[in-house]
């Protein structure tokens, strides 16, 4: 849901903006294949950044994190 005036984050969008190097690779294997899915695994199991680093790279970028009030 977004917030007018307001942009979300697109999937993947910090690992291509820091040109993750795996990111990278999964970037050149077709969507589904296996190869694809052995690399995706290693971006969902071994991140190679941590998310003090993703935080940052938000924060730079102006991206607000928001929820609701009441939950």
């Amino acid at each position: 849901m977004s917030i007018k005036g307001y942009i979300d984050y697109k999937r993947r969008e910090f690992c291509n903006d820091v040109k993750c190097s795996v990111q990278m690779d999964m970037n050149a294997q077709k969507e589904g294949s296996a190869e694809y899915e052995k690399i995706r695994d290693i971006c969902k199991n071994k991140c190679k950044y941590t998310t003090y680093q993703f935080h940052h790279w938000l924060i730079n970028k102006g991206y607000l994190i928001v929820r609701p009030e009441k939950s």
